[in-house]
């Protein structure tokens, strides 16, 4: 208790730090939350679940670790419960690729042509594998950094990894030998 009361004394917020932490990571919150909702509108109101459900828990925060595997962790969470309250209340959907407007237009036309072909199968993906792929191919992380935060073995996360190769490759693979 006394650790507290010098905190009070200061007059120094803990959470202050979370607080910063949080907003230069909440770009990749963000997209995260995207490849995991389908869509826009989804992804905005996990993303906010995300950080509401991080600042109430902050106390839970360990300083001087990764603070966006935890909130990838906690969105992972948040999206599976608000998934069981949706499979009993709607049903639900997930929004076409081509609405998402996930490709940055900056880039020069082919590229983004092929980025475009190559996001909407990696969309069409199952959301298992497609979680997986965010989180290796375009957060980086590693595979036992992306078994920590969707909470399966690391085998689990290599196996969705192929298959998902596989599955993209195959898709490629049928297109060009069409032309």
């Amino acid at each position: 208790m006394k650790g507290a009361s010098a905190k009070v004394q200061d007059n120094v917020d803990p959470n202050a730090e979370l607080h910063l932490q949080l907003e230069s990571v909440f770009p990749r919150l963000w997209r995260y939350c995207l490849v995991v909702a389908g869509n826009r509108d989804r992804a905005d109101d996990l993303a906010q679940a995300v950080c509401l459900r991080a600042i109430e828990r902050s106390h839970q925060f360990e300083a001087g670790t990764h603070l966006d595997r935890w909130l990838f962790k906690i969105a992972q969470r948040v999206w599976i419960d608000e998934m069981r309250k949706q499979a009993v209340r709607l049903g639900g959907g997930i929004m076409a690729v081509e609405d998402a407007d996930l490709v940055d237009t900056k880039l020069d036309p082919e590229a983004n042509v092929m980025g475009q072909q190559v996001m909407k199968e990696v969309m069409a993906l199952p959301e298992a594998q497609r979680t997986v792929v965010f989180l290796v191919y375009v957060e980086g992380k590693s595979y036992k950094q992306a078994a920590e935060i969707v909470g399966t073995p690391i085998g689990t996360i290599m196996s969705r990894l192929a298959a998902a190769r596989r599955k993209i490759a195959e898709k490629f693979q049928d297109e060009s030998e069409t032309k």
